[in-house]
């Protein structure tokens, strides 16, 4: 069993290393179930099984919960454990205008500070996520959408930005995979990719910055009602 008194986990991702708390990496794992869907939205917890999944007592196990209730994907439930939070039509109009705002800030900076390199890795994630549209690979499509706007944000340079993003990002990143539920609304997002793509390239800041916080907006419609259509069923 993990020893949470023993509880730093190094983590090899270039020089020098990134280190890590248990509960961060449990944090981690328990993130990306609910991102994935394996933890349901509404549903309890279950403690005890995650804790023999991961081998792990309940000492880091809450304090990895902990961690998710601060970016509002759990609600802690006094003296009953915890539920995945329930996201509503007013969570979504909360909180994207908000990283509408902070993507087409990123984008106009992003615009003028990338490089041509930066510009190919891109280009190159972005014919692979149409790939995976062709193919309706939808979990891997929905990846690499999200390592293509983590790329525009590192492009922008700006460390504050960076940080304010994240706090949000879970929330967002999790509001992502709800909304392309829709065909007509998957097909419409990767056609406004393909003109992001295209502006990038031009360097156009202001026309990109508009683009992304436009494309977050439409986002936004498609999740809410996707969200209905989910409370009706």
């Amino acid at each position: 069993m993990m020893d949470p008194q023993d509880n730093v986990v190094e983590i090899n991702s270039g020089n020098p290393p990134k280190r890590t708390t248990l509960h961060e990496e449990i944090a981690g794992f328990l993130r990306q179930m609910i991102f994935d869907g394996e933890l349901e939205d509404g549903i309890r917890v279950p403690e005890k099984a995650l804790c023999e999944r991961f081998d792990i007592s309940r000492t880091p196990l809450r304090e990895a919960l902990k961690v998710l209730a601060n970016e509002g994907l759990i609600t802690l439930l006094p003296n009953r454990g915890a539920r995945v939070s329930t996201l509503t039509p007013e969570d979504i109009d909360e909180v994207f205008p908000i990283m509408g705002a902070l993507e087409s800030v990123a984008g106009e900076m992003a615009a003028t500070a990338i490089s041509d390199e930066g510009i190919a890795e891109i280009r190159a994630l972005h014919y692979q996520m149409a790939l995976h549209h062709t193919r309706k690979e939808r979990l891997e499509y929905f990846a690499l959408n999200q390592k293509i706007h983590e790329h525009i944000l590192k492009a922008a340079g700006n460390p504050t930005l960076t940080q304010m993003y994240k706090t949000l990002s879970g929330r967002i990143r999790r509001a992502r995979y709800i909304a392309n539920i829709s065909q007509s609304r998957w097909d419409q997002a990767m056609q406004e990719h393909e003109v992001i793509l295209r502006i990038l390239g031009e360097r156009d800041g202001p026309r990109l910055g508009e683009l992304l916080k436009t494309h977050l907006l439409n986002k936004r419609e498609a999740i809410k009602s996707a969200i209905r259509e989910n409370d009706v069923s």
